[in-house]
């Protein structure tokens, strides 16, 4: 077995994640001197400040890969990256604690 392998019936053609959920596809630069990883579920908008992207339409966003999974964005390297809106009830808190409250709430 190879780590984060799915191995499914072989009836199943296909296993789709996120389905039906609003996506968004950036562009993001790692302007810093260290590789940066980032999970599967950790929010785009408190990532790393040496990645330098528009921030402000990340809020509510994680990036689209399986659960467990991560990137890694090394040093001075650019990519494109899709993020999906997290579900459920969306409190947001954690991370870095930038952002605490509901995903599409405004800040007072």
């Amino acid at each position: 077995m190879i780590a984060g392998e799915i191995v499914c019936n072989e009836q199943i053609k296909e296993i789709c994640i996120n389905e039906n959920r609003n996506t968004i596809t950036i562009s993001i630069e790692n302007c810093g001197d260290r590789t940066v990883q980032i999970g599967s579920h950790y929010h785009f908008y408190e990532t790393n400040y040496a990645l330098k992207f528009n921030r402000e339409i990340t809020k509510g966003y994680h990036l689209n890969i399986a659960a467990g999974m991560s990137i890694r964005v090394l040093a001075g390297q650019k990519m494109d990256v899709e993020l999906v809106e997290f579900s459920g009830a969306k409190n947001i808190a954690g991370f870095q604690g930038k952002f605490v409250q509901k995903a599409g709430q405004k800040n007072d």
